[in-house]
């Protein structure tokens, strides 16, 4: 073994940091008794260790303890033990005979084939469960992390932080992106595959790739089997973080230890040289250690009540993120460690924002109970290193707290379900759901005006992950979630879908026709909204998950995407790459403010007058599936000072085409047609100058389910 100078070192940063020397390590501890490094002489399983106890005194500061080897270089791999008292009716956990991963890795070894039960801190054969102490030593079972060299060749990149309102998002994974056999790209389902669809991505128009958790995760945490296939299930999503600093080793092409790092950061430059941005879903809520029987692999054996929220019976967790425990975001040290993680993701690797799942675990307590004004999330929106960072939360979790529109925090956009439901409701044809719709396209003024916020706070969305797929919605009425293995029960059950004829798949070309009518609604609405609209990825070429709705588990060809869609479905998307162009080429979209419905003194026409299909104003306890709306354009920007067309908008969300009266344009302004969702590829949208006269310049004949988009011209 390998004999080491061990130098007292520096107390941070933590983690593992490169000197011109060699490495200093650094770790947090506040009731170890003794914390042990461990040194690998490579990354293969069984490669020779040398363990170096950290002297008490010289080797620790304050809560920190630290050490500096000199002559170690990048790639260096390394453990933990930590040991103190194993007391978990007192919340303490520790375990000297379970290697321990650095909660600052920047990145890890494969963790293909990891037994995660040898690193249970109990003895799972003993009667007293996780009371039981393991003398298993899983030294060679972990997962080890990787020193990696910050260095990195930018060619001048930074983020690229565009502001929300002029954004387009598009949520989609990793590796579902390219891992299928026709995706066309020489790198499947990495970081580089990534890298050679950006012209896909430039036609489509997006601003934004909002990428599923990539933070490292053990895909093979799953115990179940596919019944119909007889496969493994697998950890898809991604939802479950062994180590937040490190990017998933698995998504890259380049195997050599460290290479996710340098590949990931290779991925965000050429995006950014694209003008794409790069958001990441990250998973504060909480870690892949799981309850009081989960696995002994970081947190829990470095300082267990520290980390996590605890019951009053010191033995359990608080589980409000529904996986078994609850990280304690409001501990100081856990604050402080989440704010190293952003700073990370945005000063050395470059991203340009986050969505938070479960976000409302971030303003718990450490009891649990939700704050009025929660530290961590003030801290994030005030922190001035992301200060021009994208900070996107998901409003809940599932501990029972709902907070869209009352998120803290100040800055903080959401996701808004309330738009997705209320959007899925009035084209499914359910009564009384017009005036919703109305709140809806106009920015959710009654969730973010109250407190000051401005309506691109509101991340519009129709789908994403976590359901039915755009097509999927209006082609099942129930999920099918049977290769799940959980005898469907898993997944919800409120869709407000509509299969609109035929459960699934079907010959019946009408029944077809007006599915792809509904989808050109669906994206067409969330275009014209105010707010900052997110695309589920595939959702614009037809992509089916055959009825899943919860495709958590499924790394197959369930997930990914069949690349012969967007030939077979040429029309479909191109409606929605005209459509993104549409939004972002008219500032009235794009507002930075609510509308008023008054004038702004500049031709006494209101930013916003709405009518009923006679051309009155609506009665809106009364209103039928029938809405228009229109929309002056001048001064649309007033933060650029700029004017824009005038719009007239018409939605029909009835079972029988309907004459709309459509109100006079300004004098010399004329109406003309840009959209109409019931026409066929390519007249459903039409390219600037390509529109067309009205036949009767003050009615127009709106389709059954469809919509209308007049544009103002000069005569």
């Amino acid at each position: 073994m390998a004999d080491y100078m061990v130098e007292t070192g520096k107390a941070l940063p933590l983690g593992a940091a490169l000197t011109d020397r060699g490495v200093n390590f650094s770790i947090f501890s506040r009731h170890a008794e003794e914390v042990t490094l461990i040194l690998f002489e490579g990354a293969e399983k069984n490669s020779r260790h040398t363990e170096i106890k950290l002297d008490k005194q010289k080797n620790r500061s304050g809560d920190i303890w630290h050490c500096h080897i000199p002559g170690l270089a990048e790639g260096t791999c390394y453990l933990y033990r930590v040991n103190g008292p194993y007391s978990p009716e007192k919340g303490l956990r520790f375990n000297p005979h379970k290697a321990l991963l650095d909660p600052y890795a920047k990145a890890l070894t494969p963790l293909c084939g990891w037994n995660m039960g040898g690193a249970l801190g109990y003895d799972l054969a003993d009667p007293a469960g996780d009371l039981s102490f393991s003398l298993t030593d899983n030294i060679q079972d972990q997962p080890r992390c990787v020193v990696v060299n910050n260095e990195f060749d930018w060619q001048g990149d930074l983020p690229l932080n565009y502001p929300l309102r002029f954004s387009v998002l598009y949520e989609t994974h990793i590796k579902g992106l390219t891992a299928h056999p026709n995706s066309g790209v020489e790198h499947k389902g990495t970081y580089r595959g990534v890298i050679e669809k950006i012209p896909f991505f430039q036609e489509l128009g997006v601003t934004s790739l909002e990428f599923l958790p990539l933070q490292e995760f053990n895909e093979e945490e799953f115990p179940r089997i596919n019944p119909r296939t007889g496969e493994f299930l697998v950890n898809y999503w991604g939802y479950s973080t062994v180590a937040f600093f490190a990017p998933k080793g698995s998504y890259a092409a380049d195997a050599s230890p460290g290479g996710q790092v340098r590949e990931f950061k290779e991925m965000v430059r050429e995006l950014h040289k694209a003008g794409l941005e790069v958001i990441l879903d990250i998973v504060f809520n909480h870690t892949a250690e799981g309850n009081e029987r989960g696995p002994t692999f970081s947190f829990r054996g470095l300082d267990n009540q520290i980390y996590y929220i605890l019951n009053e019976n010191r033995r359990y967790y608080q589980n409000y993120s529904g996986c078994g425990n609850t990280l304690n975001c409001n501990h100081p040290v856990v604050r402080q460690f989440i704010i190293d993680c952003l700073h990370y993701w945005v000063t050395e690797m470059h991203v340009d924002g986050f969505r938070f799942d479960l976000g409302s675990i971030l303003g718990r307590d450490q009891r649990g109970r939700l704050m009025e004004n929660p530290p961590t999330l003030e801290l994030i929106a005030e922190d001035p290193v992301l200060s021009h960072t994208k900070i996107i939360a998901e409003a809940w979790d599932a501990g029972g707290a709902y907070q869209v529109g009352w998120f803290p925090g100040g800055r903080w956009a959401e996701w808004n379900d309330r738009f997705r439901d209320d959007v899925r409701l009035f084209w499914r044809g359910d009564p009384r759901q017009t005036r919703h719709l109305a709140t809806r396209l106009a920015g959710s003024s009654d969730l973010y005006l109250r407190d000051g916020r401005k309506p691109f706070h509101s991340i519009n969305f129709i789908t994403s992950h976590d359901g039915f797929t755009l097509r999927d919605l209006v082609s099942y009425n129930h999920k099918h979630n049977e290769d799940n293995g959980e005898e469907n029960r898993d997944g919800s059950d409120n869709n407000c879908s509509y299969n609109n004829g035929a459960e699934g798949p079907t010959v019946d070309l009408l029944v077809e026709q007006i599915r792809e009518r509904l989808i050109k609604n669906f994206i067409a609405t969330m275009m014209v909204s105010l707010g900052t609209p997110m695309l589920l990825g595939g959702d614009e070429m037809g992509r089916t998950q055959r009825g899943n709705n919860n495709a958590y588990c499924q790394d197959n060809e369930l997930s990914w995407y069949d690349w012969s869609l967007p030939r077979k479905n040429a029309g479909l998307c191109r409606f929605v790459r005209e459509m993104i162009a549409f939004r972002l080429r008219h500032h009235g979209f794009t507002r930075p403010e609510f509308y008023t419905g008054r004038d702004g003194n500049y031709n006494a026409i209101p930013d916003i007058t709405w009518f009923d299909e006679s051309g009155k104003t609506p009665d809106w306890e009364n209103l039928g599936p029938c809405l228009a709306m229109r929309m002056d354009g001048s001064k649309a920007d007033i933060l650029a000072d700029k004017d824009d067309n005038d719009f007239f908008i018409m939605f029909n969300g009835g079972n029988r085409k309907m004459v709309f009266f459509v109100c006079a344009p300004l004098e010399e302004k004329r109406w003309v047609r840009a959209v109409d969702t019931a026409l066929s590829s390519p007249d459903d949208i039409l390219l600037p100058g390509q529109e067309t006269e009205l036949i009767y310049p003050d009615r127009y004949t709106v389709q059954a389910r469809s919509m209308v988009i007049l544009i103002s011209k000069e005569r």
